[in-house]
């Protein structure tokens, strides 16, 4: 028999999961096909899947986190929700295409080079009206929006120097260079954001 495997727990998704499909719930409602990338827990994954049964949610991340993810993707069941795939922004990425792309709390981990990567890799998986849908910190003009977000971006780069939060404006500028507008600009609980981007015509 199989060993069984735990399922990880990340206590932020429960905090932040109800306030992102709220925002889904809009901007993903013509949609049919998502790619979430870095799907880290399966947690986000599971409660969005459910709530949006329209939607057929592909979850993916980095080998170490596929068992975790498949963990919840088998206690849950959902139709909507296929085996997970691996994907490293380095390496290969799927073949097929998606009209929704959703991140959650990934730019501020992965290096800047990845960021970039990210974008470049990401015109050739979407059709031709997706939408880009990531939620996290960012800073504004080089500013922090608020003391705990300093303190937050001090923490990552404690861990590890390659992390921290991220400027909206460069970030926005990938978008522009990959054939992106941005749709809307969001605010969240606990001074987070979820950017919404819709690929030009």
């Amino acid at each position: 028999m199989a060993p069984t495997i735990e399922k990880p727990d990340a206590p932020s998704c429960a905090r932040n999961r109800e306030p992102i499909l709220g925002v889904l719930r809009t901007h993903f409602a013509d949609r049919t096909r998502v790619l979430e990338i870095g799907s880290g827990t399966g947690q986000h994954a599971v409660h969005f899947a459910a709530a949006l049964p329209h939607l057929i949610w592909q979850t993916s991340d980095r080998a170490g986190n596929l068992a975790g993810i498949g963990a919840w993707l088998a206690t849950e069941g959902l139709p909507n929700l296929p085996a997970p795939l691996e994907l490293d922004v380095a390496g290969a990425w799927p073949r097929n295409r998606f009209d929704a792309i959703f991140s959650a709390n990934t730019l501020h981990i992965v290096r800047w080079s990845e960021v970039e990567l990210m974008f470049r890799r990401l015109p050739g998986i979407m059709t031709g009206d997706a939408k880009l849908a990531i939620y996290g910190a960012f800073k504004y003009r080089g500013s922090f929006s608020s003391e705990s977000d300093a303190a937050f971006d001090a923490q990552l780069k404690a861990c590890a120097a390659h992390q921290g939060i991220r400027d909206f404006e460069a970030v926005d500028a990938l978008a522009s260079r990959a054939g992106m507008r941005l749709a809307e600009d969001i605010g969240m609980p606990s001074n987070n954001r979820c950017l919404i981007w819709r690929k030009a015509g």
